[in-house]
């Protein structure tokens, strides 16, 4: 939550796994390794996980959970907020993220209702007569601090453009490792409810600023406004596993944190310190937009069934950062798969080259004759909208690399070509470059040399949206070569 984050299709489109799951949703995963069984063996889940969380009534008590042993919860039974558990935070508008809300202490902000914890974004006027938006936000901070645990929170969020709930958490002692991204952040859940359709899971960290996230989407009509839904994170000293309504949508066991130009602080810094847990509705900032006329803001309710903190009896916290895996180079050094299209691959997996559409981008692609044929419908809002990729490109660092390429299109138009970090804070190895594509073949050449950390998850983009064209564009005889003396 409290982060830079890029446009929703940018993040979004990080290399990931996608696997078509049941109940109408579709699962992405991202994981940093391999990971064995035993590592993604689910330690239990509560009651109801898998499906919508029944709501709680007002008696309900904590279940147990295999493995685990209750920390601490809140089932917010009472008629107001516990403050033996949780603070409720004051910030100015602005203070982060460009988000115009105000958080309060008043009671119409933050209030317990039905067993509910609800987090309500109001809009007033100014005196000038200027749109004004107070919200609530609450923290644990400096009285349920913990490391390491499950943390399971179920809750229902609203609808509307330009709100943004989430459950996160931040260090107790954010000066330990440094300011954000060095110190860490732990992301259960977020959602931008102009979509509410898919839910967010990240984690971030740095210097630079790396992160890695996965997504749950709801296919069958629903949203996670509809009803109560469950957001998981289990936080061990080498690994995070992050669950939607039971459903594993990511798994990480590589992170870092260090002052730029110095060596990486010993792993796993920065998760092997006390966080909190919070809870706030956003309204605005850099990532969803400001709220427009369809807002409906006598519905901007975040609201909060339990949160629940479990821990095992013990955890082995003698743990070793992961080695990187490489990717190896074919025959002819060329880092890029399928570079010449002569399989007709699965362009919506993320085997070799990835084909997707964000931000109102419709088009296809396919390959045929050696060459991928890439067509638009609506060039949609972002440079992006229509994306061509291969990732996992090695990236290391003092080394100098060469892309190189061939391609045409049916009328005179223009593309960007970019080689970017999608789990290292979206840095650019490669700028973003627009090139010129004419009717006739014709072969681009670019080198670049890095003087980033070593990268195992460099990733190659063609973007063809937002420039005014609609034309169809041919690609192939692509590489990606390391090219070092």
């Amino acid at each position: 939550m409290r982060n830079t984050k890029l446009v929703a299709g940018i993040v979004a489109a990080a290399m990931m796994a996608v696997t078509v799951v049941g109940c109408g949703a579709q699962t992405t995963t991202q994981t940093s390794e391999n990971v064995t069984p035993e590592a993604t063996e689910a330690a239990g889940t509560t009651e109801g996980a898998g499906e919508e969380v029944v709501e709680a009534s007002e008696d309900v008590e904590t279940p147990e959970l295999k493995n685990y042993k209750l920390l601490w919860s809140d089932e917010f039974n009472g008629n107001t907020l516990n403050d033996e558990i949780w603070n409720r935070e004051l910030r100015d508008p602005g203070w982060t993220n460009n988000e115009l809300q105000e958080y309060t202490s008043s009671d119409e902000n933050i209030f317990v209702r039905d067993g509910k914890l609800v987090l309500k974004a109001l809009k007033t006027q100014t005196d000038t007569g200027a749109d004004y938006y107070t919200s609530g936000k609450v923290n644990s901070q400096n009285k349920m601090d913990f490391t390491y645990g499950r943390v399971v929170v179920g809750a229902k969020v609203p609808e509307g453009q330009g709100l943004w709930p989430a459950i996160w958490m931040m260090p107790q002692d954010e000066s330990r490792y440094g300011q954000w991204p060095k110190c860490g952040e732990i992301d259960i859940m977020e959602v931008l409810c102009n979509d509410p359709t898919m839910a967010y899971q990240t984690i971030h960290y740095g210097e630079p600023h790396g992160e890695q996230q996965g997504t749950l989407k709801l296919e069958d009509g629903s949203s996670f406004a509809d009803g109560f839904h469950e957001y998981t994170v289990e936080w061990e000293p080498g690994m995070f596993r992050y669950y939607t309504d039971g459903q594993l949508t990511l798994t990480v066991t590589d992170w870092f944190s260090a002052v730029a130009g110095e060596d990486d602080k010993p792993f796993p810094a920065p998760f092997d310190q006390p966080f909190f847990v919070q809870m706030n509705l956003a309204v605005g900032g850099n990532w969803p937009g400001n709220p427009d006329e369809t807002t409906d803001f006598d519905k901007a309710e975040f609201e909060i069934d339990y949160v629940r903190v479990y821990q095992r009896e013990s955890y082995n916290t003698d743990v070793k950062k992961p080695k990187k895996n490489f990717r190896e180079p074919l025959e002819d050094g060329n880092y890029i798969y399928n570079g010449d299209f002569s399989v007709e691959e699965d362009l919506e997996d993320v085997n070799d080259w990835n084909f997707l559409l964000f931000n109102d981008g419709v088009g296809s692609a396919h390959i045929e004759n050696n060459a991928i044929v890439i067509e638009t419908e609506n060039e949609g809002t972002e440079e992006y909208s229509i994306q061509l990729v291969q990732a996992k490109m090695p990236v290391l660092k003092d080394h100098t690399y060469k892309v190189s390429f061939d391609i045409k299109a049916d009328e005179d138009r223009d593309a960007v070509v970019c080689v970017s970090a999608p789990t290292a804070g979206w840095i650019r190895y490669l700028q973003d470059t627009t090139i010129s594509v004419g009717t006739d073949w014709t072969t681009y050449t670019f080198e670049f040399t890095s003087t980033e950390k070593d990268d195992n998850n460099g990733r190659l983009e063609f973007n063809m949206g937002n420039h005014g064209y609609t034309s169809t564009i041919y690609i192939t005889n692509v590489r990606f070569e390391d090219i070092t003396e």
